[in-house]
């Protein structure tokens, strides 16, 4: 792939994406470029994607040396963003997450977008923390927490950047289950291979159909809503 900070392997026609930059996994825009040169890979000769972090983190969201830095360049990056989360909510094969730590912010909605999301037992963050650090939650971002996340933690997920332990992360939404860190990869590559055994197009008609209605309301304001973003406050 074009990044040493994203690799791709194809492991019994799973494509398991590992993101790795020896630090928080911040989404810049390499990486979201690296990520979807994945996907397109995938898409050609997998029938499911693992996606995993490095030891203790998932993500810690965008960049923020490109998020303090000028409200455009904020938008271009969070607009890059909001792309790629898009395309793995509508990915046409399965997508399991295998949340090997913490997981905030847009790491958070990595989570979101995925068909199956499971996560490593420990004392680990999840959650949306935008409203904590000054930044009004994004459109895309809250829709799809609407989707998927608990109705009970919904206004404290989003609204009060409520931050939760992956026991409660699966309570509200976040997970589907957890695992033991030296099992995750495992149990999450095991669901990947369940998921991959569903027949095609049902899988994706039907997974299309599911989120159609949500999809449609992001692309009709994702425009608009990326031009109230403004950069985050330094800290």
């Amino acid at each position: 792939m074009a990044s040493d900070k994203v690799r791709y392997e194809l492991r019994d026609e799973i494509a398991v994406i590992t993101m790795d930059d020896g630090k928080a996994n911040a989404l810049s825009h390499e990486v979201i470029d690296a990520l979807h040169a994945c996907l397109d890979r995938a898409e050609s000769e997998a029938r499911a994607v693992l996606l995993t972090g490095r030891e203790r983190r998932l993500s810690g969201g965008f960049d923020l040396t490109v998020m303090i830095s000028s409200p455009e360049a904020t938008r271009n990056l969070v607009t890059a963003g909001a792309e790629l989360m898009l395309r793995l909510y509508t990915f046409p094969r399965p997508v399991v997450v295998a949340c090997t730590g913490h997981a905030l912010a847009a790491g958070a909605i990595l989570l979101l977008v995925a068909d199956a999301r499971i996560g490593a037992e420990g004392d680990f963050k999840i959650g949306l923390n935008e409203v904590a650090i000054q930044l009004t939650l994004p459109l895309f971002a809250l829709e799809l927490a609407r989707d998927r996340l608990s109705k009970r933690h919904f206004s404290a997920a989003v609204t009060q950047a409520r931050i939760f332990d992956p026991v409660s992360a699966q309570d509200a939404g976040y997970l589907d289950a957890t695992a033991k860190a030296e099992i995750l990869f495992e149990t999450a590559f095991d669901e990947a291979r369940r998921l991959a055994t569903l027949p095609d197009p049902a899988f994706r008609n039907t997974k299309q159909r599911e989120r159609a209605a949500t999809v449609r309301y992001i692309r009709e304001t994702l425009a608009a809503d990326m031009a109230q973003l403004t950069a985050v406050p330094a800290s």
